[in-house]
């Protein structure tokens, strides 16, 4: 009487990261995940390391999570391994305030944002 086993979210050849409560607007990680998507993993996380973007540096951990789950839970070659999709979400935004002229109030918005990246194994053509 056990319940049904909740199928795979990702197909057989792919694995995927999600990093919540990134410290950035949405729209400028955006920027960051389209530098990555569509390349293969080594290329991706050169083109992070030497990024100067302040982003950067988290993008390339959920990166390197999302290799280590391909590697290690679905027994994935990392040789082989592309950036298949890289997408950005909204997550909260802190809302802050400065005293402005003449009585007002200026809103300060801190948004927060999410990354998922998912990677897929494709063999080489010859």
């Amino acid at each position: 009487m056990s319940k049904e086993k909740n199928p795979r979210r990702v197909a057989d050849n792919e694995a995927m990261a999600k990093l919540r409560m990134l410290r950035t607007s949405p729209q400028k990680l955006n920027l960051v995940a389209a530098m990555i998507r569509g390349k293969k993993v080594d290329k991706a996380l050169a083109d992070l390391t030497f990024s100067k973007k302040r982003i950067a540096g988290d993008v390339k951990k959920c990166l390197q999570s999302a290799i280590a789950n391909a590697e290690n839970n679905h027994g994935l070659d990392v040789d082989e391994l592309v950036v298949a999709e890289a997408w950005v979400g909204k997550n909260l935004v802190m809302k802050r305030g400065r005293p402005r002229a003449r009585g007002r109030f200026g809103k300060i918005m801190k948004p927060f944002s999410e990354l998922t990246i998912k990677v897929r194994q494709v063999e080489e053509q010859a």
